[in-house]
């Protein structure tokens, strides 16, 4: 169910990882709570319209897909904040917008 390239990825209310060991990845289980977070706040289904739709521009103006994964709002919230394990308690509702 993970994409290729990829190492987890969250479709709530579940996490997919590539590899049942990477349970034991807490920067990667935060990473992807994040993600749960962003999901909830937006409803869930709105949260993937706009994840898909910020993709598409972001690979329109990048013309790589890596670089445009990457510059997704929400990634560069998770990626910038995964290895902070105390940061779902202290983020602001909506806090992806910042990283527009």
């Amino acid at each position: 169910m993970v994409p290729k390239g990829y190492t987890g990825i969250a479709v709530f209310p579940f996490v997919f990882l590539k590899h049942s060991s990477l349970k034991q990845n807490k920067i990667l289980i935060n990473h992807e709570k994040i993600h749960y977070k962003q999901q909830i706040e937006l409803l869930i289904i709105p949260f993937y319209v706009l994840y898909v739709f910020e993709f598409f521009i972001r690979l329109l103006v990048c013309r790589n897909w890596y670089h445009a994964y990457r510059n997704i709002s929400f990634e560069r919230e998770a990626y910038t904040n995964e290895k902070d394990l105390n940061y779902l308690k202290s983020r602001s509702f909506y806090s992806f917008l910042k990283y527009f």
